[in-house]
């Protein structure tokens, strides 16, 4: 006499899929192969900005938020920095007590919050970011050797259309 199938063996006999690989995404299509190329450029440029700036004590992080904190209105709290560059605040925080302890930002009190603070770079620190953004523009002039304007053009414009989806919310899902 032949025992009862278990529920296992039940849905194993009846659900020959389950031990099937999954299904391939289609990594020809064109809108993956762009989300993968910006992820994968990104990481690669960044960890190459890295390696270059350590030569000077500096890194891309600390790039970031010079240029920022540089670029920004002189009311600009720190919070306002850390949602331009896209980081938490925690993690500007560390960043800033590094650039502080370099002397090459000033945090100052907010005079109508004192729980805000402004940022402000120093003149060390400006002179610190002209010379990154040299080895940076160097790098970059390499990078972009004989790639033609207009290309270079269209996909920093894509790029920004890109970034400002992200940042305002993405458009609503269509049925």
């Amino acid at each position: 006499m032949t025992k009862p199938l278990t529920t296992r063996a039940k849905a194993k006999k009846t659900n020959t899929k389950r031990n099937a690989p999954p299904s391939q995404p289609d990594y020809s299509s064109p809108e993956l192969r762009l989300t993968i190329s910006i992820v994968r450029t990104g990481r690669i440029w960044r960890s190459l900005l890295d390696e270059h700036l350590r030569k000077i004590g500096q890194s891309a992080s600390r790039m970031e938020a010079m240029a920022t904190i540089l670029s920004s209105p002189p009311s600009t709290t720190q919070i306002q920095i850390a949602k331009r560059i896209g980081i938490e605040g925690p993690t500007l925080t560390r960043t800033l007590d590094m650039l502080e302890a370099d002397g090459l930002v000033e945090r100052l009190a907010d005079p109508s919050d004192r729980r805000n603070k402004h940022l402000r770079l120093t003149a060390e620190g400006i002179n610190i970011l002209d010379e990154i953004m040299t080895i940076t523009s160097e790098l970059r002039s390499r990078l972009l050797q004989d790639i033609p304007a207009g290309d270079i053009d269209k996909t920093s414009k894509l790029l920004e259309l890109i970034q400002d989806r992200l940042e305002s919310g993405l458009p609503p899902e269509t049925a």
